[in-house]
């Protein structure tokens, strides 16, 4: 019996040896399991920054696309615009030097340019005033036929 009770000791070491070796090894397992899962999310939270980064990227370069278009068509209407000006500079320039003409007659031989045209009692000056027209302030006759 002795010696029956002597195997039955060295099969539950034995057995103990198992459970702690299987023990050891399942805990070796969650440790792997662990530092796999925290590896996956990091993996992740690198994969999301990178991934923000460039939709961040993108927004900006869409942004600035824009702006760009923006500012070139601002570009073009201000081209247009100097140029409107130099155009409407130009014409009262001119408008100034015929009203300076108007309002400021030369003298040559002695004679103003107004006395020229007032000869033998005739005033001649609707030349120079445009607003004094004969024509401008006539009637206008209309006859019924013109209805028919």
């Amino acid at each position: 019996m002795a010696s029956s009770s002597g195997n039955s000791n060295s099969s539950g070491s034995t057995l103990l040896q198992n459970s702690g070796s299987e023990e050891d090894l399942h805990q070796l397992m969650d440790q792997r399991k662990r530092k796999i899962m925290e590896s996956n999310r990091e993996s992740a939270r690198r994969s999301r920054m990178r991934k923000q980064k460039r939709l961040d990227n993108y927004q900006i370069l869409t942004n600035f696309n824009f702006i760009t278009h923006q500012y070139l068509n601002m570009e073009a209407e201000n081209s247009v615009l100097r140029a409107k000006i130099i155009e409407l500079s130009q014409r009262l320039d001119s408008l100034n030097g015929i009203l300076n003409h108007l309002n400021n007659p030369r003298i040559s031989n002695g004679v103003y340019e107004s006395e020229a045209f007032e000869t033998s009692g005739k005033n001649f000056t609707n030349f120079i005033d445009p607003f004094n027209l004969a024509y401008l302030n006539q009637p206008i006759v209309v006859t019924a036929d013109v209805f028919q």
